[in-house]
């Protein structure tokens, strides 16, 4: 019985490491039309610096010109400030310029950053999540 306690203890730390090294993440193929690109130009609403995915959402029109919020899928905090980006680079109100890879349902109004420049400063970024 003692040898069967100390494999199921030592079966059950087993466990707990490898779960810490496990992520879920979900597929971007799944979400965004990754063979296609869109560019929307309008201003910052807001921007979420955060992990493990930063959104920026950007007031601009669709394309029959109605005004929509754009949900802007980004790299993670973590990531971002490796770049450079911090939770004070986009401010609510700046213009912005934003090419991303569209969602599939386009009612969502949603893009996966691609680019992004702002052209007051001509501050750009350009990268991908990975």
């Amino acid at each position: 019985m003692k040898h069967f306690v100390c494999a199921a203890f030592a079966l059950a730390i087993v466990f707990s490491l490898s779960a810490g090294s496990v992520s879920a993440h979900h597929s971007f193929a799944a979400t965004y039309l990754e063979g296609q690109t869109q560019k929307i130009e309008g201003k910052v609403v807001q921007f979420l610096f955060r992990n493990p995915h930063s959104f920026l959402h950007v007031e601009a029109p669709d394309e029959k010109g109605t005004m929509q919020v754009w949900n802007i899928e980004w790299g993670g905090g973590g990531l971002l400030g490796r770049q450079g980006v911090n939770r004070d680079t986009l401010k609510p109100g700046d213009r912005v310029i934003v090419v991303g890879q569209p969602g599939r349902v386009p009612e969502e109004h949603r893009l996966r950053m691609m680019n992004l420049t702002r052209p007051t400063d001509g501050w750009k970024w350009g990268g991908t999540f990975d």
